[in-house]
């Protein structure tokens, strides 16, 4: 059984936050004090291999979403909210796909519906090697750089660290596991208009991962959806502004 943060039990509902690669749910824990504190259920798991979660050797998108089902229905869950940046969010679209009678929202933070072309595919193989060659640090050295909005390297430091250190606990084979799985993961351009429940689209503006546009395309094609840009916020926004981020967050949770 996957290993998670926070408590399922809230009498506001429940909220299911996904996280980004390679990091652990422990990147949420802003999120997971904010909604506890207005009442919410929050389960947010550590993917396979990560902060203690069972390792699963060729491990789908789809096979995570069947997981992430067991999980809620273990901790007694119906509907949930799911919340995915990044990676989480092709985890949210897995989960969609599959349980769309089990979502009650949808918020996409940072993250892209389009699958990879082949030059994206060739760099993920390349990182993967050389990660499984020189270990996590090799992955905190290539991913950190791109998390923040430029001024968060000066200004918070520690965040950075704290961001650094949680890769670093990471085993280097889950890690690319976790990178061949996104590499596999299925295209969802053609699934956003078919998703009937509530979007919202967080995006960071500074984000050069997953740019603006990226999140401005995402949100055009899904009926009914709200996009919240986030100033002097990066690929991690919920880190670079976790109040802002939470007042968004609660705000769309109250008006469902």
């Amino acid at each position: 059984m996957l290993k998670y943060l926070g408590d399922a039990g809230g009498e506001a509902g429940t909220v299911l936050l996904l996280h980004a690669f390679p990091l652990s749910a422990a990147m949420w824990e802003p999120q997971v004090s904010a909604l506890q504190a207005a009442g919410y259920g929050v389960v947010a798991p550590h993917v396979y291999g990560f902060d203690g979660s069972p390792s699963r050797p060729g491990w789908s998108m789809e096979e995570y979403a069947q997981d992430l089902c067991a999980l809620l229905d273990s901790l007694g869950c119906g509907k949930v909210t799911v919340v995915g940046l990044s990676m989480g969010g092709y985890q949210a679209f897995a989960f969609w796909r599959l349980l769309a009678e089990r979502t009650a929202s949808i918020v996409l933070c940072d993250t892209r519906a389009n699958a990879d072309g082949p030059e994206a595919l060739v760099q993920r193989q390349e990182f993967r090697k050389v990660v499984e060659k020189n270990g996590p640090a090799e992955a905190a050295a290539r991913m950190v750089p791109n998390f923040f909005a430029p001024r968060t390297y000066g200004s918070q430091p520690e965040l950075v660290s704290r961001v650094s250190d949680m890769i670093l606990r990471q085993p280097a084979a889950d890690i690319s596991e976790a990178m061949r799985a996104i590499a596999e993961r299925p295209d969802s351009i053609s699934l956003l208009p078919a998703i009937t429940c509530p979007v919202l689209c967080i995006n960071g503006e500074s984000d050069i991962v997953t740019p603006v546009i990226t999140a401005s395309d995402m949100h055009a094609s899904i009926p009914g959806s709200k996009l919240e840009l986030l100033p002097d916020a990066g690929h991690l926004s919920n880190l670079d502004q976790p109040d802002l981020f939470n007042r968004l967050l609660l705000a769309h949770l109250k008006s469902l």
